[in-house]
């Protein structure tokens, strides 16, 4: 047992390196990642957002920081499948814990979410964002945009979240609208993955609706994204509701029809080439999930998001 760690998320001296807690035991941060406000030097830091009060639905999204990481723990010892390495051997991470919000004061939180995303930013880190409902993506897009400008955005979700934004709701519908007229988003290069509903307005983003990603192969889709997108900087928001609710029972807004986790997952695995300057998962509900499949899908997803991040520095890009 002397080569065994135990609550590294507390006891690791650095922000490299693989822990060995057992899956069942320890701390759980994301991966077993440091938990830390000390990030100078980090490659990549994640950071929860538990808010859930935009949801037009079903709430609980509040708790999907605390499933996802709690799901996150199979993931470690082993080098992570399919990147065939140890993902923090070279790549630098902390967990920097939950935004702290005021439950009472929602008005405040888009403003808190921002600063504590600016802060991370500031030190050249990645960011990798855990909601929380879709809601929590327009501050973490405002940081993006001001410190690298418009972004392209990459958004797998059943929803488009273009709905009526008079720009001061709380609206976990409406982002994407608000991102567009701010100009925080670059439309004409954005798309979205697995849209299975209707909204009243496109702003001119390419759409792969859920039809035509069951007709498509992985390869298919993951082409028509990086032709469309092409070199330029985009942001990666993965809403849970992307897939099909026999994969992802616990969020907020499930809709029938969607791909399965193997399908969106072989897509994400061959969107290396993007220029992916931040990224999210959201709407984790685990209030309505079933042997934890929604947590496990939702951190698969955050690492291969750390993946293409590995990867990418690997190649020293």
């Amino acid at each position: 047992m002397a080569s065994k760690s135990i609550d590294n998320a507390f006891t690791a001296r650095s922000l490299r390196g693989a822990a060995t807690d057992p899956t069942y035991a320890g701390a759980l941060s994301f991966m077993r990642r440091p938990f830390t406000k000390m990030i100078e030097g980090a490659d990549a830091v994640v950071l929860g957002i538990p808010f859930d009060a935009a949801v037009s639905n079903r709430p609980g999204a509040r708790f999907g920081p605390q499933a996802i990481r709690r799901a996150s723990a199979i993931f470690d010892n082993d080098p992570q499948y399919p990147f065939a390495r140890d993902l923090f051997e070279t790549m630098a991470v902390a967990d920097y814990g939950d935004v702290l919000l005021d439950y009472g004061n929602h008005r405040e939180t888009p403003e808190r979410i921002e600063r504590h995303a600016a802060e991370i930013l500031s030190t050249g880190a990645y960011l990798l964002g855990l909601g929380g409902d879709h809601f929590v993506t327009w501050p973490l897009l405002k940081a993006h945009a001001a410190k690298h400008g418009p972004l392209a955005l990459v958004h797998f979700d059943a929803h488009q979240d273009t709905w009526d934004d008079d720009g001061e709701r709380i609206d976990h519908g409406s982002f994407v609208a608000r991102a567009v007229r701010e100009g925080v988003i670059d439309a004409p290069r954005s798309i979205q993955i697995g849209i299975r509903t209707q909204a009243p307005e496109d702003f001119g983003i390419r759409i792969l609706h859920g039809h035509q990603v069951e007709d498509m192969s992985a390869q298919a889709i993951a082409d028509a994204i990086i032709d469309h997108v092409g070199s330029v900087p985009c942001y990666l928001t993965f809403d849970i509701d992307c897939l099909d609710p026999a994969f992802a029972p616990g969020t907020g807004t499930p809709v029938a029809g969607g791909p399965s986790s193997a399908k969106i997952l072989s897509v994400l695995r061959k969107l290396g080439g993007l220029d992916i300057r931040g990224s999210d998962v959201v709407e984790v509900a685990p209030a309505y999930d079933h042997a934890d499949i929604t947590a496990i899908a939702g951190a698969t997803v955050a690492m291969y998001m750390l993946g293409l991040r590995a990867e990418r520095l690997a190649a020293g890009r």
